[in-house]
């Protein structure tokens, strides 16, 4: 999710856990509920495809960050004396559930979220209910965090603001999973009255809302694109299919990117043939044409695909005209 989204979730728990003293927890809250995050400085001197991959690995393991949590926990707890008004336990309890929380609101979105790195069997988590910017979560936990820091003299208040905020945004979290499978069983309907057959079928939020799906399949034929509205007399699902290059996409498994690829996003990439590049596209997040997430892996010397250092290509589109093709479907 979004920073502003982690760093209030981090402030609302360590004050539902540390009400006693309010303003540190909303403080410490903040600064360790966007701690993890902080891996995008230390990766940037790598290659694109690195950066896109690497990132949501070994800062969001449930992992490293249960050993991390508590040592956070007893330093803080011993340099700022302020911290001393709350037990060891219970501060070692606030840290820990502020730093374990952000991985898991990361893994409801698309992107994959390696929770538990560095096993290397288990794939990126991406449970896709939400998008990485959903003002209708983050409003409670905002909302509650203001309160906190207006009544911290008042330590039932502080408590009851804070589990509120809680209770609401992971009540909105119940309400994405049903709504994806809502909109899941409908991509599911029309794909099969469209005749495609598909391996793969992968439902995520567009952007901003629960009420606007964006579906994607892969199948022999290439890979499909829907939008599914939950809105009343919404109009019907259609899909929409794009033939892909099966010597595009077999080049592209036997070079290190494109492997890379294919295990990050579990097989949703659309591979392609751009002059005498070997391109790879992310399915997952954008929409056809203009992909977030889109690299260059190989290039074709003296007749054979030979790896290269990945390069991002440039996005097509402003991000303004495709919102509106989004919604135009709602």
């Amino acid at each position: 999710m979004d920073s502003v989204s982690q760093i209030v979730l981090g402030a609302a728990v360590a004050a539902a856990v540390a009400p006693r003293i309010p303003r540190r927890a909303v403080v410490y809250g903040a600064i360790f509920g966007t701690l993890p995050d902080l891996d995008t400085f230390l990766l940037s001197g790598l290659d694109p495809l690195r950066q896109f991959t690497e990132h949501r690995a070994w800062s969001h393991s449930l992992i490293v960050l249960s050993v991390l949590a508590p040592v956070l926990a007893l330093l803080s707890w011993q340099i700022d004396r302020g911290l001393q008004a709350v037990g060891r336990l219970r501060w070692c309890l606030a840290v820990s559930l502020v730093l374990l929380t952000h991985p898991l609101l990361d893994a409801l979105t698309v992107y994959g979220t390696q929770l538990l790195w560095p096993l290397p069997f288990y794939p990126p988590t991406m449970w896709g209910s939400l998008f990485i910017i959903d003002p209708l979560y983050t409003l409670p936990l905002l909302i509650a965090v203001l309160l906190v820091w207006r009544r911290g003299e008042d330590m039932r208040r502080v408590r009851s603001a804070a589990m509120i905020g809680l209770v609401l945004s992971t009540a909105y979290v119940g309400w994405s999973v049903w709504a994806k499978q809502l909109a899941t069983e409908r991509a599911e309907v029309a794909l099969a009255e469209a005749g495609h057959g598909a391996t793969q079928l992968m439902v995520s939020p567009a952007p901003f809302t629960t009420l606007m799906w964006r579906a994607v399949a892969v199948g022999p034929q290439g890979d499909g694109e829907a939008f599914v509205s939950l809105r009343p007399g919404a109009p019907e699902v259609r899909w929409r299919w794009t033939h892909t290059e099966p010597a595009a996409r077999s080049a592209a498994m036997i070079l290190p990117g494109g492997q890379k690829m294919h295990w990050f996003t579990h097989g949703f990439m659309r591979v392609a043939m751009a002059e005498h590049r070997l391109r790879i596209a992310d399915l997952r997040m954008g929409a056809d044409g203009d992909y977030f997430f889109v690299f260059d892996v190989g290039e074709r010397q003296d007749g054979r695909w030979q790896a290269i250092t990945p390069e991002r290509a440039e996005r097509p589109r402003a991000r303004a005209d495709r919102l509106r093709d989004t919604f135009a479907h709602f």
